[in-house]
């Protein structure tokens, strides 16, 4: 059950459509996600959150595929049905080209061969960082380093541990459900 109400495009206050047609235009989908749409009632909050999303997951220089796939792994480890459908939609969307056929769904097998060592590193490292902080060590770091991440993109990874956190505990506190447009997908 939804604990937030969540506000449809057509009831949306203008500055809270103005976010929502950011998320839709840059994301590449038609509709609005019900994650966003649980934050529709604060402008504020719904801003600040879309920005901290946007410049995580859609800027910067880990591939995109890379990033869809941690943070499915992370929200599948945690228990979050809704991020990790989400994001196992997208990886899966975009993973056939990497895995070399279609049909294949990438979340299935995140230790496969077909996927670079590289990225099954930094998944292991990111969902370890994210599930326990604490643990973090210098060795994951030089591991990311030998697998040939930059400086900054470890940054980009390790950013990618706070967002999923975020992300998830928004959807579970809210209880947002799976948008019918990810079902179907």
């Amino acid at each position: 059950m939804t604990r937030f109400n969540l506000t449809p495009y057509a009831d949306a206050s203008a500055e809270v459509k103005s976010i929502y047609d950011e998320t839709m235009k840059e994301m590449g989908i038609p509709f609005v996600l019900n994650w966003f749409k649980c934050q529709g009632s604060n402008a504020t909050l719904l801003r600040g959150n879309w920005e901290k999303l946007r410049t995580t997951m859609l800027r910067g220089n880990v591939p995109f595929l890379l990033k869809q796939l941690i943070i499915h792994n992370i929200s599948n480890q945690k228990g979050c049905t809704y991020c990790a459908h989400a994001h196992g939609v997208i990886a899966n969307s975009l993973g056939g080209k990497l895995m070399g056929n279609n049909n294949t769904k990438i979340t299935e097998n995140l230790d496969s061969e077909l996927i670079p060592s590289a990225y099954r590193t930094a998944i292991k490292i990111v969902t370890k960082c994210a599930l326990e902080p604490a643990s973090t060590s210098d060795a994951d770091f030089q591991k990311l380093k030998a697998e040939g991440f930059t400086q900054n993109e470890v940054q980009e990874l390790m950013a990618l541990a706070d967002l999923t956190n975020m992300i998830n505990t928004i959807a579970d506190i809210s209880g947002i459900m799976i948008d019918n447009e990810l079902m179907e997908a």
